[in-house]
């Protein structure tokens, strides 16, 4: 267990790449596996035995201390520090710094799940003495990433943004450990990156960086398709989280009814009071509270907002449905497509859309 250490976790983005969903909740209050993405990581925070956590909020700030209280339902301490301003990575880490206790800080990415052992990252970062210890992880395409080189002690030699002929395939996985002092040297009032200056800086002072890569699970929840795909894994138990009690090919929330013909798979989850119909299928989607799936309607790799119907016979494939929007019998929705909230689309009316 780890002792004397504080979390903070950054969840004051956005969440653009999502919309329409967080137009009405902030990325890290979206259901994932029947709780918001948000109590995941504070579950596995409080398994490692790290229970002072702060949260740096800024969009729609109230909803989570509204969400979670003092974190005492959870068996954690939380705090709220709000930006009232877009301050980058750095910033929001600079700005909660008052917040915090301890000596070690560990930082996640609100937006990330990181499935290395918290126990042992922590315990290496005090064990080699670093000032800032990154854990990293290996992707097959490492070109649309931050690049973090290694030499063969495990310090950090650069930070690569971007490079087009990369010389690793160790990418920054969006969790860290530093030592607090190094949090007082960032810039205040204003935006600060983390990448592109702050980790750069440190490691130009003669810091100890060090990256901690450790083979493991690791997605990055920004994109409807990394969403549906991380909340099925969370499901399926492929992904590591205590909050979820009993992994599954479903996951069917009280008060949701589900006809017996129909069929889900894939690590779907049909949300408190949904009611799916007669031979429909649901495969690896995110079903959100009080959604109408028809009978025979088919549901693939996609998010269906809370309060929305699906028509009967209706497809839809790799699409996002807003919140009470109203799809119609015998649509065809797919790759990609976006149905904006309170949205009503007519029988056989649509064939393809990409946004509406």
């Amino acid at each position: 267990m780890v002792t004397g250490t504080d979390a903070v976790i950054l969840v004051g983005g956005l969440g653009t790449r999502l919309r329409p969903l967080t137009l009405s909740a902030p990325k890290p209050m979206l259901p994932t596996a029947g709780v918001p993405f948000l109590t995941h990581v504070i579950s596995r925070l409080r398994a490692a035995g790290i229970t002072h956590i702060v949260l740096g909020t800024s969009f729609q700030a109230e909803v989570f201390e509204e969400h979670f209280g003092d974190g005492s339902e959870l068996g954690v301490e939380l705090e709220y520090v709000v930006e009232t301003e877009p301050l980058g990575t750095g910033g929001g880490i600079r700005n909660v710094a008052d917040a915090l206790r301890g000596d070690t800080v560990l930082v996640f990415n609100g937006d990330n799940l990181v499935g290395v052992d918290l126990v042992e990252l922590v315990a290496e970062h005090k064990r080699r003495n670093a000032d800032v210890t990154l854990c990293l992880t290996r992707v097959d395409d490492p070109r649309a990433f931050g690049c973090v080189p290694t030499d063969d002690e495990g310090r950090v030699t650069a930070f690569l943004e971007k490079d087009p002929n990369p010389v690793t395939d160790q990418i920054n996985a969006g969790l860290y450990v530093f030592r607090r002092e190094i949090i007082d040297t960032i810039p205040t009032g204003r935006p600060v990156s983390v990448e592109r200056e702050t980790f750069p800086d440190v490691l130009a002072s003669g810091a100890y960086v060090y990256g901690h890569v450790r083979e493991g699970y690791w997605r990055d929840f920004g994109t409807p398709a990394d969403f549906v795909a991380g909340s099925a894994d969370l499901v399926r138990g492929i992904a590591p989280s205590p909050a979820v009690a009993a992994p599954g090919e479903s996951l069917v929330l009280d008060g949701a009814e589900v006809d017996p013909s129909a069929r889900l798979s894939g690590g779907t989850t049909i949300g408190r009071g949904a009611i799916v119909g007669a031979d429909a299928v649901v495969d690896g989607s995110v079903v959100f509270d009080g959604a109408r799936i028809a009978a025979g309607a088919v549901v693939r790799r996609s998010i269906v907002g809370a309060g929305a119907s699906i028509g009967e016979g209706t497809v839809v494939e790799d699409s996002v449905i807003g919140d009470r929007a109203d799809l119609g019998a015998r649509l065809e929705l797919r790759s990609g497509a976006r149905v904006w909230p309170d949205v009503t689309l007519a029988d056989g009316a649509i064939r393809f859309s990409s946004d509406l």
